[in-house]
């Protein structure tokens, strides 16, 4: 995709939704980093059911540390490899609590060495909670930006970083969220709904759906 076509392909989707977030829900800074730990391998449709239950108990990194991994698996038992997310959930909690005042860091090295955090998830939580240009790749990022030609990458960080040169920086700090929309609602894996895509004469995908 030549730079003029990716201009007008952030253009069209800024224009269609001017301030895109997460569809997460969340409280607190604290409570969207809990959200996107347990997004892993998961709908953010059920991670919403199961955290409205956890966070009702447990909105503070303080009534996380004391609910406990049995307590948390308790509550997010409907979502995948929850017993995992539990023991991480409550370790970040504890630790959140003893290095940095209950207080989620702002700085990426501080993030990834939060238990449960990775790349992707401190990307998330960076764009999302402090306004930096980051861009979380996930499958739906990494499907879009193979298929449309906009960033052709063979794993994430591949496409991270080509799509961090390639998005122009007035449309970086959303750039992920839109993407993600686009993957979820429209580019879908199995059968893409082009005939309803706003940027579908801009992509590179030969096998267009009507």
């Amino acid at each position: 995709m030549k730079r003029e076509q990716i201009e007008a392909f952030f253009r069209r989707l800024a224009e269609a939704n001017p301030t895109p977030t997460t569809e997460l829900e969340y409280g607190s800074p604290f409570q969207l980093l809990v959200a996107v730990v347990l997004s892993a391998q998961a709908t953010d449709k059920g991670v919403n059911i199961a955290t409205r239950r956890l966070f009702s108990l447990a909105p503070t990194p303080e009534a996380m540390a004391s609910l406990g991994e049995e307590g948390i698996s308790e509550q997010i038992k409907s979502i995948g490899l929850y017993r995992n997310k539990a023991k991480n959930t409550a370790a970040l909690s504890r630790q959140l609590l003893e290095r940095h005042g209950g207080e989620v860091p702002r700085t990426r090295e501080a993030l990834e060495a939060l238990p449960g955090v990775g790349r992707k998830t401190a990307n998330v939580v960076l764009n999302t909670l402090f306004g930096e240009p980051t861009i979380a790749v996930d499958t739906h990022i990494l499907r879009v930006a193979n298929r449309t030609g906009l960033a052709p990458g063979k794993d994430v960080l591949e496409v991270e970083q080509r799509l961090t040169r390639r998005v122009p920086k007035a449309y970086r700090v959303n750039a992920h969220h839109w993407l993600i929309l686009l993957g979820r609602y429209v580019c879908k894996a199995r059968k893409p709904d082009c005939g309803k895509c706003i940027v579908r004469d801009l992509c590179g995908f030969r096998d267009k759906t009507d």
